[in-house]
């Protein structure tokens, strides 16, 4: 149990740096370390509190990147849609859910490349992508690329896309964390190992905030694509 720990830890500190540069990646790294170190029915909880501090530092790191309207429009969907989905997470099977969310980056990635336009995402749509994610966030628990996927679509600078995507994030996560501890799906144990865990996201965070920060601007947008990429094929084939 100690070593599986320390490899969790480890993992984290790695999740938390890929998560400071891309905006996502932490949670789909660190799921299968997490379901063999806790069991797979509380690794979305744990996962939900360590993703908490994770996005927390992220904003914290970047607060002066943050672009707030952007943030509260997408999290105006977003909430009430993890409200709904933590719900029904108690009792529905998300077994199949990852390879739709495969399906959903690629297309994604398609469309930011055939064509420019449709690669753009209005305040409306951004409203109503938050609804989706968020339910979806709350029922399959691995969805980190999908909302960065859509934030994307801002065109917004390295900086501030990491950013106001971890806000979001943040009112997300919490809003889970409320519902799963609503229905005793959160335990105090729980909870602990989600804080231990997220207190290594928090550091890889801030080795990721200094990685960005000196990132060229050209690189960085191919970077994340070839993210989504890895993690769209790694979620419909179940790697």
């Amino acid at each position: 149990m100690f070593w599986s720990w320390i490899l969790l830890l480890c993992c984290g500190c790695l999740a938390g740096t890929v998560a400071g540069v891309a905006g996502f990646g932490g949670a789909i790294l660190l799921m299968p370390v997490v379901v063999f170190t806790v069991g797979a029915k509380s690794a979305i909880p744990v996962l939900t509190v360590a993703q908490l501090l994770g996005n927390l530092s992220r904003a914290g790191f970047g607060r002066r990147d943050i672009r707030w309207r952007s943030a509260l429009i997408f999290s105006a969907g977003a909430i009430p849609g993890s409200l709904i989905g933590s719900r029904l997470y108690v009792e529905l099977d998300s077994s199949r859910l990852p390879r739709l969310i495969g399906i959903l980056l690629l297309a994604i990635v398609v469309l930011r490349h055939a064509s420019p336009r449709l690669g753009r995402i209005s305040e409306r749509g951004l409203a109503l992508a938050g609804v989706g994610v968020g339910f979806l966030s709350a029922v399959a628990g691995t969805i980190g690329p999908l909302p960065a996927a859509i934030f994307l679509g801002l065109k917004l600078p390295a900086p501030a896309y990491v950013a106001t995507e971890a806000v979001a994030a943040v009112w997300m996560h919490a809003t889970k964390a409320l519902i799963y501890g609503r229905y005793a799906v959160l335990s105090r144990v729980d909870t602990m190992r989600g804080l231990i865990l997220g207190a290594s996201l928090v550091f890889g965070s801030w080795m990721g905030r200094r990685i960005l920060t000196s990132m060229p601007a050209g690189r960085f947008a191919t970077f994340v694509e070839v993210l989504l990429i890895l993690s769209a094929f790694l979620l419909i084939f179940g790697v």
